[in-house]
């Protein structure tokens, strides 16, 4: 029952990491926005004793610094029982800080929009909780999504997630998942970044990437244009995409090409943020056809 202690669980995060838990973590430091979403959707909103700054939760939450500057001490002093952590948005530095110090960390790293919705079924294992509700609604969107796309042409999109330098994303991220479920196409699906920067550009013989992420292409404007998108979505997170911005691809691409500036969570948070979001990116493409 709810509650009472559990047998000990085993869980592997997305690093492989093994995490024991003889009871269900009532003390939770949440590092990632999306994450912070996921513990209140789950109704776990009581456990939670530290957010970033991006984070949407109540006020009386204190405070541990952002995603990429995490206050590591401040997370220490708080003693969590569980700290919800993403490999892509947290600092490689402050991760390692906190599991050196021995830290229950739980890192995740969805790249699909259905992985975060296994992550946030994974979280309610963790947690205890019901979440069956919640992921029969969330898998049925995705489902809905994927038999659509078999009824309707995709359109050719371009989702920028930074503007100088300009900076889009493959097909191996959860946004371009995202973008396909809601009728996109990534025009830049096959593109990997290129090092160093002058490569990327088509300006010099590139170098092995090594370890390095390829997964965020720098690309030029007149190779936008190149690829020829009917949809130009800019989302205002990570980058908070202007007017001017938007001006400057409506100048530089065909007349009929779609402009629109937009909301980035439904691109990038995963989890909770899914089970709705994924029916409004299929209604904006949609309103844009």
């Amino acid at each position: 029952m709810k509650g009472r202690p559990m047998p000990a669980l085993r869980i592997l995060d997305d690093r492989q990491r093994e995490l024991i838990f003889l009871r269900p973590p009532r003390r939770i430091v949440s590092l990632v926005p999306s994450e912070t979403q996921s513990v209140l959707a789950l109704g776990a909103g009581d456990r939670l004793l530290g957010r970033t700054r991006y984070c949407d939760a109540p006020g009386s939450v204190p405070l541990v610094g952002g995603t990429k500057d995490v206050d590591v001490d401040a997370v220490a002093r708080l003693r969590p029982e569980l700290i919800l952590a993403n490999q892509e948005e947290n600092s490689r530095v402050h991760l390692e800080q906190l599991a050196q110090l021995g830290l229950p960390l739980f890192v995740s790293f969805p790249k699909t929009v259905a992985e975060g919705l296994a992550h946030l079924g994974r979280l309610a294992k963790v947690l205890e909780v019901d979440a069956r509700d919640l992921l029969r609604r969330g898998y049925a969107a995705v489902q809905e999504a994927e038999a659509a796309l078999g009824k309707r042409g995709m359109l050719r999109a371009f989702v920028p997630i930074w503007m100088d330098p300009l900076m889009t994303v493959n097909g191996q991220t959860y946004m371009s998942d995202a973008l396909r479920l809601g009728g996109g196409e990534n025009v830049f699906a096959e593109r990997q970044r290129l090092y160093p920067l002058a490569a990327d550009l088509g300006q010099a013989v590139p170098r092995p990437a090594g370890t390095r992420d390829t997964r965020y292409p720098r690309v030029a404007l007149d190779e936008v244009v190149k690829r020829a998108p009917r949809i130009v979505l800019l989302p205002d997170e990570p980058h908070p995409f202007s007017e001017r911005d938007a001006e400057v691809f409506r100048a530089a691409l065909p007349p009929g090409t779609k402009v629109v500036r937009c909301g980035g969570r439904d691109f990038s948070w995963y989890g909770a943020q899914s089970v709705e979001g994924v029916p409004r990116l299929r209604a904006l493409i949609d309103s844009l056809r």
